[in-house]
């Protein structure tokens, strides 16, 4: 895909990707398998029976254009898997794909190569060719995830909720995206890219602690809807335009609400460290109660909680002076 010039020397520089305010969570859209081009290669080397099936008699005809189906069909089951998996990779907490895409894949796959083997009389070689086809599907694009991951302890419907209102937000970044490509400014495109980071970032840590899903529902969905509102008014103006005060006016609410993600982010961390520590102390009571002492934590001498001076060295303390 052709992109537009940009660099270190160019007017209009395009964004940084070692910029450290990137987040680490790609878009949903950005997310690839490195066996993804594979799937391309395999529908490519099925079209003699595309081609080949224009020369056959009905039968041939028929059987040869389901082959290429049946194997067409099964390479984009098995991409749309291989996307699954990368996006189930790219997350701590995930549930595994509802559907085997790449098991229907594989099982397509060797049907459509059995279909183009299929001999009258040498069924039994067809269905030899179909199975091998499957197996060497497996061998190349591995099975699918089957268990869940990090879902230990976590609710089911929280989850579920968290991943929808996730859903709405990206679609209100890519919105957002969207929108600004109308400006034609590379640096406002760099903004917006930096804002999603960071509103990514909320997301990463909404999915790995769905319990705080009630605190941050106004920051994911109203917050970004109407930044979305905002940045689709801005581009109509500004791209007509050109107001330096419209473009100063949107980078500040840009950068406020960055900096209330930023700092809604911070405050529930401090607040899952609150909470860890309540729990270690109630922990810690419930096995004194029982007899079972835990272990000591360390601490530091009374006379080193606080700085020393050298007089503090030399003159006792009112509880260390000898009694008369």
């Amino acid at each position: 895909m052709a992109k537009r010039f940009g660099g270190r020397f160019s007017p209009q520089p395009r964004l940084d990707e070692n910029d450290p305010r990137l987040s680490a969570r790609p878009a949903p859209g950005e997310i690839r398998h490195p066996l993804e081009s594979r799937t391309r290669w395999v529908t490519i080397m099925a079209i003699p029976f595309l081609i080949s099936a224009f020369w056959q008699d009905p039968a041939g005809l028929a059987l040869h254009l389901l082959a290429f189906g049946s194997i067409a069909s099964g390479m984009w089951m098995t991409r749309e898997g291989l996307q699954a998996e990368a996006a189930y990779d790219a997350r701590r907490v995930a549930r595994r794909p509802a559907i085997p895409r790449k098991l229907f894949g594989g099982i397509l796959t060797g049907l459509g190569l059995a279909l183009g083997a299929y001999v009258p009389g040498a069924e039994a070689g067809a269905g030899v060719i179909g199975l091998a086809g499957a197996m060497l599907h497996w061998l190349s694009f591995g099975s699918d995830p089957m268990r869940d991951k990090g879902m230990e302890g976590i609710d089911g419907v929280q989850q579920d909720r968290v991943h929808r209102i996730v859903t709405e937000g990206e679609a209100h970044l890519k919105a957002m995206q969207d929108a600004i490509l109308r400006t034609g400014d590379r640096r406002l495109e760099a903004r917006v890219a930096l804002f999603a980071a960071a509103a990514r970032d909320l997301f990463t840590h909404v999915e790995d602690n769905p319990d705080n899903i009630g605190a941050l529902r106004r920051y994911l969905s109203i917050y970004l809807q109407g930044a979305r509102d905002a940045t689709i008014k801005f581009a109509d103006l500004y791209a007509q335009t050109r107001h330096p005060r419209a473009r100063q006016d949107y980078e500040t609410l840009l950068n406020d609400l960055e900096t209330e993600f930023a700092a809604r982010r911070a405050k529930l961390l401090e607040g899952g460290r609150a909470d860890l520590d309540i729990e270690i102390s109630v922990l810690r009571e419930r096995l004194a109660r029982e007899g079972v002492r835990p272990p000591p934590t360390p601490a530091e001498p009374a006379e080193l909680q606080s700085p020393m001076t050298l007089d503090d060295l030399l003159i006792p303390r009112e509880s260390e002076k000898p009694r008369r």
